[in-house]
Order: C-alpha cells, then structure tokens, then sequence
C-alpha cells in the first residue's frame, strides 16, 4: 500500500463518505449500475429497486456503505462485501442484517490472500479510486465464472481517482468487449464502460 494512496486519496474517499448517513445520491446512480450491468429490478410488495438473486453467492468489491446487495433478495450464504474504509459501526451491523460478510480490506490484498469462491463478483464505480486495477481486475476473474462489472472511463485522475480508466484496457484485463455509453441519467454523468463477462471454462 503506497503512502499516497493511503494518505491522499484514501484518506479523501473516507471523508467523502462522511457518516454514511444521507447515500441516495450514490444509491440513485446505483439504479443504472445494476441495470447496465444485467441486473433486473423485480418490485416487491412497493419495495424497489429489488434483484433476485436465486441464492447466488456474490462478491461486492468495493461496496461503499450500501452495496446493492441490500436491495436483493434470495442472496446466496456467504455473500461479501468489500471496502479498504472502515465505515461507522452501524453501516457493518446492517450487513450482518442482511447476512453479509463484511470485510474491511483493500481489494488487492484481499484477491491475494483469499481462497475464497463466488457465484459472480460485482464492481461498480471502484477501479479509479484503487492503488492497481489491473491486479485486482485479474484477482476477481480467477474467483467466479461471472463478473458484472460498470466503471467510469476517460475522466481525468483526480483526488480520490488516481487512474483513468480506457476501454482498451479493460477489455484486454478482462478478456472481452465491454459496452460502451455516453450517460446522462440518475446522476450518472459521463463515458462508461459495463457488461457482464463470463469465465466458464476459462
């Protein structure tokens, strides 16, 4: 873990998150992340949105304080969310609610130290704000034989977001083509890159 990243940009997404409280915005552009990346909204009983996941086993990498996963049901035993942020105590007790894992590690250790097996990894909006994303890119591929994946590309490196990110790339890390789109909705502004990958047989 370099020095930078944890004193700079880590640092910044921490206070960006602030007390977890008052998340609609992100939960708002979560909306277009679950759908872009093949997740289809079932309403329940005027709840929404709601995904079934039919007891499939996911890893959230880079979940935040309300993973999608809390807008699921039928969620597979042993399904985990990951942030390096160690988010205030009340954000973990409500994933130990829903019968989550929750993990606070940084993604690139994680992938190495784990054993760990999954139905499909999900990442959304993460890979700008990580020390190496092509490491953790290759990490999750070798973890489930499907990857739902929806990043930000070509937006300069900030703090906060020290890569840019380029379809090119991400298409030779994951070993596919990845949709591309201009957004312009619930919140979600600029170029992305999303799809959903599958390693069967890989």
């Amino acid at each position: 873990m370099t020095n930078e990243w944890q004193d700079v940009h880590h640092a910044f997404e921490k206070e960006w998150w602030g007390d977890c409280i008052n998340t609609f915005g992100e939960e708002t552009k979560q909306i277009t992340y679950a759908h872009r990346m093949g997740l289809t909204n079932v309403p329940v009983d005027g709840h929404w949105p709601v995904y079934d996941l039919a007891s499939r086993k996911i890893l959230d990498v880079g979940s935040g304080p309300s993973s999608i996963l809390l807008k699921c049901i039928n969620v597979g035993k042993g399904s985990t969310v990951l942030d390096p942020i160690r988010f205030p105590d009340w954000v973990h007790k409500r994933y130990e609610e829903k019968k989550l894992v929750s993990i606070t590690k940084v993604a690139e250790k994680y992938v190495q130290e784990t054993e760990a097996q999954f139905d499909e990894v999900w990442i959304y909006n993460v890979l700008q704000h990580v020390i190496d994303p092509f490491k953790i890119v290759k990490g999750i591929r070798e973890m489930a034989p499907i990857l739902r994946i929806f990043e930000w590309i070509e937006h300069p490196a900030a703090v906060g977001h020290p890569h840019v990110l380029h379809a090119r790339d991400l298409d030779q890390w994951l070993k596919g083509h990845g949709q591309i789109e201009q957004m312009d909705e619930n919140g979600c502004q600029g170029m992305a890159y999303y799809g959903t990958f599958e390693y069967i047989g890989a």
